[in-house]
Parts: structure tokens; sequence; C-alpha cells
């Protein structure tokens, strides 16, 4: 039974039963979800049995009847979107010479077919790439199920841009309104130029080490190399019982993939874990620690680099080790996920 004439035998059953239109609508929109009718559909046609009416059916129209709607037009609009499937209805309809009215009916009733926006991702990843990551991600929790105490002994780390002013999402600044108050209003603002580059390294008991690239200052390979060799030490003070057999874990970059940089985990015998490419997905770094540190410095102006520096290093000491020890465990659930997922992006960025 057609789902619009169904509604209408819920809604003689409801005035069977003597309830109002106002109490009519929300069982029907309970009952049929989002293919639901309209609020006015509803009050209309709860009007019409009230008032007599027995036919669910509409009532014959006086005219010609509409001819748009044949299958020639319907493949001619199907064509155009073949061609082109950002045109907009109004563009199909002058082009083809049918009413806007009728381009509608045909795409989202004879096409089935609806407007969607294109997912955003880090990169459109090929074939070959999606392959990878499955690999990748496959050997990484093999390791894990052949040693439950595999991540226990990673240290893993990235850098990132922290800035003076970074604007608070939409979802920070909503606020709680009556129907009657005006929507609240602000004014689109971008980051701010003054901004410091934080380099930061952690496990599943917390950071490990932390430090500022100064200003001025490029992370290349030679800059990354001290930086390893500073992370080495903090290691042997702070994690005396893994210092002879942790793993490094960060991604591909340039500065961390460069020969000096391999040369030296070789000579210090320090493992690296793999990172499959084009995959901050994949990462702790990405997926964790710089979104729980940067959601609390958005919407505020710090004024100083000093300032930031300041609140980041406060803000990455208040991060509870309980935390860092449930992201561990989302890593492997996220490995799986991109198995499951072909290789493919599975969440949205």
């Amino acid at each position: 039974m057609d789902r619009t004439v169904e509604q209408r035998y819920a809604i003689k059953f409801c005035v069977k039963l003597g309830k109002s239109a106002t109490e009519t609508l929300p069982l029907i929109q309970q009952a049929f979800g989002s293919d639901c009718l309209s609020k006015s559909q509803v009050f209309r046609w709860h009007k019409s049995f009230k008032e007599g009416q027995e036919e669910v059916t509409d009532e014959p129209r006086i005219g010609r009847p509409s001819t748009s709607r044949i299958d020639e037009n319907v493949t001619r609009v199907r064509d155009c979107l073949n061609f082109d499937r950002r045109l907009s209805l109004q563009l199909i309809a002058e082009t083809l010479n049918i009413t806007k009215t009728t381009v509608f009916r045909i795409v989202t009733d004879d096409l089935n077919m609806k407007k969607v926006c294109a997912k955003l991702v880090p990169k459109v990843l090929t074939d070959a790439q999606k392959n990878m990551r499955v690999l990748r991600c496959q050997e990484l929790l093999e390791m894990c199920e052949n040693d439950p105490n595999f991540l226990n002994s990673v240290i893993t780390g990235d850098e990132s841009w922290i800035f003076e002013y970074d604007p608070e999402t939409k979802r920070q600044s909503s606020e709680w309104h009556t129907p009657s108050s005006p929507r609240p209003k602000k004014a689109r603002m971008s980051k701010s130029r003054i901004k410091t580059m934080l380099i930061v390294f952690f496990d599943v008991r917390g950071i490990v080490h932390h430090e500022f690239v100064p200003t001025g200052t490029t992370v290349n390979a030679a800059f990354y190399l001290e930086v390893l060799k500073k992370l080495k030490k903090r290691v042997t003070r702070c994690r005396s019982d893994i210092k002879n057999a942790w793993k490094l874990h960060h991604d591909n970059a340039p500065s961390h993939s460069a020969f000096v940089v391999n040369d030296f985990l070789a000579k210090t015998h320090t493992p690296l874990v793999s990172q499959p490419p084009y995959s901050p997905d994949l990462a702790p770094a990405d997926f964790f620690l710089f979104p729980r540190l940067k959601q609390g410095l958005k919407g505020k102006h710090w004024g100083t680099i000093t300032n930031i520096q300041a609140h980041v290093t406060s803000a990455l000491k208040d991060i509870p080790e309980k935390a860092f020890q449930d992201a561990f465990q989302a890593w492997k659930h996220r490995l799986q996920k991109c198995i499951d997922a072909g290789g493919c992006y599975f969440e949205d960025f």
C-alpha cells in the first residue's frame, strides 16, 4: 500500500476514535517517522474525515492531465544529471524546457535521488594506498594479538601548530534559549598569525617529552634528530622499565623518514612502528591528544607565545592517565575499523 494512503487511513482511524488533529499529529509522526506527512497535510485530512469524507484517495482534478513526467523526460533528466551531478533544478528545467516542479518530482520520485555534500577526507586514496593501510593495520593488530602488552612499550608523537587565537566551533558557541528569544550571533573569525609549534611524545601512561620549536626554526631532519636524542634521554629517566625495549611511532613526514633519523634509530636499537601513509585517523596524536588539547584553547586570546606555551604545558599535565589508556585501546579499535572499511576513511573529518 502507498505510504501516503496508509497514513490517511491512520488519520481516519484517529478521527473515529475521537482524537483531535493536535493529538493525531504526534501519533502519525511516531508511527511513520521521516516518511510522515507534513503538519498541514495531517490537519487537512483530519478536517476532511471529520466533516464526513470517506474516501482516502484524492478527488479527480479538472483539466488536462500532466504529461511532463513521461518516460522521455525522465530519461532526459537522468542524462543531464549523469553529465553533471552539480546541476541545479532551475538550470535543468531551463535546459529541458519543463517546469522546475516537474524536474523536482522526477529527480526525487522517479530517479530516487537527493543532493548530498561531498565528504571531506584528508586525501582521496588510491586502491594501492587503501591496500597499504589495510596491510599496516593487519600487521600491527597481529603484533598486539601475539603480545597483549605490545602497545604498552610504544611511544608515539607528532608536532602541531598552537595558535594564539583559534575560533571556537559552532557547537562550543551554542546556547540554551527559549523559542521567543532571538538567535545569538557571532562574527566570522580566523586563526591568528601568532603561533607556536608543539612537539610531543606520549605513551599509555602519559606525556614522556614535549618541547616547543623556537620561532623561525624549521622542523627538518637535523632538528628532529636532536629532538629524538632528548626523547631517548627522557625515556631513560622517566621510563626506566622500558628504556631498552621501547618502540617509536610517528607519521611519514619528510623530517621523520630522513636517512639520518632512520640511521640514528638503527644505531640506538629503537624499533619503529610503521604508520600507514595519509592516515591521521590512525595516529593517537591526531585523533586524541591534539583535538583534546586544542579544545580548551578555542575562543580565547592568549596574548603572547609565552602565555600559549604555559597554558599548553599545564593542559598536558592535567590529562589523566586513564585518558591515555583509553586512547591506546581506541587505537586498536581504529585499526580494526580501517580493515573492515577496506582501507577507506571510516570517520568524518
